[in-house]
């Protein structure tokens, strides 16, 4: 048997026999998300999951539990573990480059969906929506709905965090060429949470000597937040999403939230773990960038909703 193995090894190493890695060992990828308390986060890892299980590879899920701290260890126990990779989404995009460091360094390949890193050598791939497209797909909204001019209140993600920051850049893109008939009245983070959103709203909302004519925030929950705020004082007040999370998608069919944007996160989460095991077991490299480009969901094209078959 070990003169068999001797063979194998020596047509291996003489380039007469590729070997895939999954016929010899069975893969384990590490996949970890910011917070499992937020429902978005919630869905990608379900989707990982199920990626995963449709694949034949084992997952070890890891809850960053919105803590820098506790996603940093969390990886350095999927690099002790000898997991096989990583597919994660950072919490913060400076922060987390150390640890990330450390996997490439120990030879993981590793995959961040949705949430880029930054100043990390050797990241296998990253998959993600296009974030500056999606929030100038939100400024477009705003000028379709107010050709005339808006006072925009901006609710802004957590700093740090890649997709708030693209988000908030690609709102102004588009609505900072016409300022004179945009203006932005008020401009706050609310951390990407529903209860931060609705008392930032409801303290702006208090300081504004007249209310505003639409609220946009960087993603659903907050919206959520504020929508709560403006229907407990009776404001008819345009608000503008993105995730297009299935309480917001009932949202905007129920006339309540005028929109948001679809990022496709399960096509995200999918997509990533396709690469990692393809890499893992076939060599096949991935595309350095993969991003898909969100659209705005309005009540008008609502089935295009990535989420739709999850409403009541």
């Amino acid at each position: 048997m070990k003169k068999i193995s001797a063979c194998i090894a020596a047509l291996v190493a003489a380039g007469f026999l590729a070997v895939s890695p999954a016929a010899s060992q069975d893969l384990t990828i590490a996949t970890s998300m910011p917070s499992l308390g937020f429902p978005f986060f919630v869905h990608m890892q379900n989707e990982l999951r199920d990626e995963a299980g449709a694949l034949g590879v084992s997952v070890v899920e890891y809850d960053g539990q919105n803590s820098t701290p506790k996603q940093t260890s969390d990886v350095e126990a999927a690099i002790v573990s000898g997991v096989d990779g990583i597919i994660i989404s950072p919490l913060d995009s400076v922060a987390m480059a150390p640890a990330l460091q450390q996997a490439v360094e120990a030879g993981i390949p590793v995959i961040t969906v949705d949430r880029r890193v930054e100043g990390v050598d050797g990241i296998l791939g990253h998959v993600g929506a296009d974030n500056v497209l999606g929030g100038e797909a939100q400024g477009r909204l705003i000028i379709e709905l107010f050709p005339d001019g808006a006072r925009v209140v901006n609710l802004q993600g957590q700093p740090g965090a890649s997709p708030a920051i693209d988000r908030n850049a690609g709102l102004h893109n588009v609505l900072d060429e016409h300022p004179d008939l945009y203006v932005f009245v008020a401009e706050q983070t609310a951390n990407f949470a529903r209860e931060e959103g609705a008392s930032v709203t409801e303290a702006i909302l208090a300081g504004l000597d007249e209310p505003p004519d639409v609220i946009v925030a960087a993603n659903d929950d907050m919206a959520l937040g504020a929508q709560q705020v403006l229907e407990e004082q009776g404001l008819d007040i345009a608000l503008i999403g993105f995730d297009a999370l299935p309480e917001a998608l009932a949202s905007v069919r129920d006339g309540m939230m005028t929109a948001t944007i679809e990022q496709m996160p399960g096509g995200q989460s999918r997509t990533a773990m396709q690469q990692m095991v393809g890499y893992l077991r076939d060599g096949v490299e991935p595309e350095p960038v993969v991003l898909l480009e969100p659209i705005a969901i309005t009540a008008n094209n609502i089935d295009e909703a990535e989420r739709l078959d999850e409403l009541n």
